[in-house]
């Protein structure tokens, strides 16, 4: 008899800035201070960054 490997699906997680389902061994991760953030590409790695340096007003 033939045993069939069960396959298994890829850890996943969502990017902090589009919140797209991706493997985690593809993710970009960044370290934060409690925990790690995790991003699809640098183009939201970058956007998240802007959003961080702009001024807040009040």
């Amino acid at each position: 008899m033939i045993e069939q490997k069960k396959l298994v699906e890829p850890e996943k997680i969502a990017c902090e800035v589009c919140f797209k389902e991706i493997p985690i061994s593809e993710a970009t991760s960044v370290k934060a201070t409690d925990y790690i953030m995790y991003y699809c590409g640098l183009d939201c790695y970058d956007k998240w960054k802007k959003q961080e340096e702009e001024p807040k007003s009040k």
